[in-house]
């Protein structure tokens, strides 16, 4: 039933989903010029920015670091958000409001990736003058690298994840909960949509530090792993062999290194 309902919200709204849809696409196209230093010398002199070979960051560096990982959490976390999005604008079209506030719901979400990238930044610049990852946000400890998927895989089974996790699964029922007038009210509902978010998807968006901030087949495979889990029907299963999948994968890890 509520599938049927956001299918009808959704008719004639093809503007809207072409709109986002192609912003998609130009994060994918920035975040892949950004990690293979397409665009001639100037990129490539930013994708060593990006990079630093010691824990001894400048200032450039650090501002990089956190576009990259800024552009990387919008590439990856706003294709998942495209339906909860369209059904904000048809029910915003449908309260007939007398203006669009679909800019100011998708800015507020990205805002809260964009926190989330800051912090993620700063742990990348600790953990590198730890010598636990690489110039390019690779680990290079077991250990990390272990611990991560184990956090992640027990995420999965947690009352946070589950809760949150609902929340994004039902934007129908989100939006009618949480609905606010006024362009406030539009960026309020996108802050609470990203917090939701960020609790059902923020230990998967550590994993980029398994295998490397700019490891572009990592970042598609978890892109594609949070599409599936927030939203293909049914997906409980889905969560639940992934949580078992990151848990074996970790304590592999982790065993292989105690063993050694």
């Amino acid at each position: 039933m509520a599938e049927a309902g956001i299918a009808r919200l959704l008719t004639g709204q093809w503007r809207q989903a072409a709109a986002l849809l192609a912003a998609c696409l130009a994060l994918w196209a920035v975040f892949l010029a950004l990690a293979l230093g397409i665009g001639g010398e100037a990129m490539h002199g930013l994708m060593q920015l990006m990079m630093p070979m010691s824990a001894q960051w400048s200032v450039a560096s650090a501002g990089m670091v956190f576009v990259m990982w800024s552009v990387m959490m919008a590439a990856m976390m706003l294709p998942s958000a495209l339906p909860m999005a369209l059904t904000f604008a048809a029910l915003d079209r449908g309260q007939e409001t007398g203006g669009n506030r679909l800019v100011g719901f998708v800015a507020a979400y990205l805002a809260v990736w964009c926190g989330f990238s800051l912090g993620a930044t700063l742990l990348q610049w600790w953990l590198q003058g730890l010598g636990l990852i690489s110039a390019a946000g690779a680990s290079t400890s077991a250990w990390l690298a272990g611990g991560l998927l184990v956090a992640a895989g027990a995420m999965q089974f947690s009352r946070l994840k589950q809760a949150c996790l609902a929340k994004c699964r039902t934007p129908l029922g989100f939006l009618m909960t949480e609905w606010r007038e006024g362009a406030a009210g539009a960026a309020r509902m996108g802050l609470r949509h990203g917090v939701f978010c960020l609790g059902c998807c923020g230990a998967l968006m550590l994993l980029p530090f398994v295998a490397g901030t700019m490891n572009i087949w990592w970042m598609a495979l978890l892109t594609a792993i949070v599409a599936v889990e927030k939203l293909a029907p049914r997906a409980v299963r889905f969560s639940q062999v992934l949580g078992l999948t990151l848990l074996a994968g970790g304590v592999g890890v982790l065993g292989a290194q105690v063993l050694a």
